[in-house]
């Protein structure tokens, strides 16, 4: 598998988040909200965030984006496999829910459990 981070597997468009969000189903962990959704686009898609309410600081917010992404591209594998023939592939949106910045090793192994709870509850 590729262990790239490729455009097409950036979620994006009003209509693809607010439906993600509407009829996605929800999970946390400790220092992550998660949703996820499936889509018929044929390929695994993901949303990142973290919330301005707990990090004023724009450069904050930006290094925990930039290490859930990390870990999502080093352990994308763990994500059930999209299928193009089917057009069946996974919308996840991760969310950083935490006052306390962690270090990445925390939050690779969170983002690790999120995406074997989904790939988990997805493939049935």
């Amino acid at each position: 598998m590729n262990a790239g981070f490729s455009k097409s597997e950036r979620l994006s468009g009003k209509k693809n988040i607010a439906t993600l969000v509407k009829c996605g189903k929800w999970g946390v962990t400790a220092h992550l909200k998660y949703c996820y959704h499936s889509n018929s686009v044929g390929v695994n898609r993901i949303l990142v965030s973290a919330p301005k309410k707990f990090f004023k600081r724009a450069v904050k917010r930006n290094l925990l984006k930039r290490r859930i992404r990390e870990s999502y591209r080093t352990q994308k594998a763990l994500l059930f496999p999209p299928s193009p023939l089917t057009g069946r592939g996974t919308d996840v949106l991760i969310q950083y829910n935490s006052p306390d910045i962690v270090d990445f090793a925390i939050i690779k192994a969170e983002v690790a459990s999120v995406l074997a709870s989904v790939s988990s509850k997805m493939s049935m």
